[in-house]
């Protein structure tokens, strides 16, 4: 099952802050251009990035898998990259992000101790969509980096 598991990176300093992001809201990937095969693909998947005070940020990922089974993440992080605890029952337990500029999130996972992934969102310029670029190890050893493409639905 893939999983647009929004959630995680690093830095000291954050130089924006979730407020003024057009991160904020509610967002949708674009099922069909996932590069999984058609049948496996999930009906949908959304993230929720919303601003959570003090320089925080909450994140709430949904999935719906090919079965129609739900599944989901949550977790709030302060965005200088220090970790929180992520709950749910998708592939990370803990947390960090940052936000080095209003419209780039940078999220680093882990699960049990582990990286998981590191995951990079970027909105674009019109504010209606956004990139997901995800790094992990697969099953191989090898690195594989992943784009998936969202539109805002609110």
């Amino acid at each position: 099952i893939i999983t647009a598991v929004a959630l995680w990176g690093v830095s000291s300093a954050p130089s924006a802050n979730a407020q003024a992001s057009p991160l904020i809201g509610v967002w949708a990937v674009d099922v069909a251009r996932l590069p999984i095969p058609a049948e496996a693909r999930p009906q949908r998947v959304t993230i929720t990035f919303a601003e959570a005070g003090s320089g925080r940020l909450a994140t709430r990922v949904e999935v719906v898998d090919a079965q129609g089974a739900r599944m989901h993440a949550e977790g709030t992080t302060a965005l200088d990259g220090t970790p929180a605890a992520v709950t749910g029952n998708l592939e990370a337990d803990v947390s960090a992000t940052t936000m080095p500029i209003p419209q780039v999130l940078v999220m680093q996972l882990a699960k049990q101790g582990v990286p998981a992934s590191t995951r990079v969102y970027t909105v674009a310029a019109d504010g209606e969509s956004m990139v997901e670029t995800a790094a992990y190890v697969g099953s191989d050893g090898k690195p594989i980096m992943r784009t998936n493409y969202f539109a805002r639905v609110k």
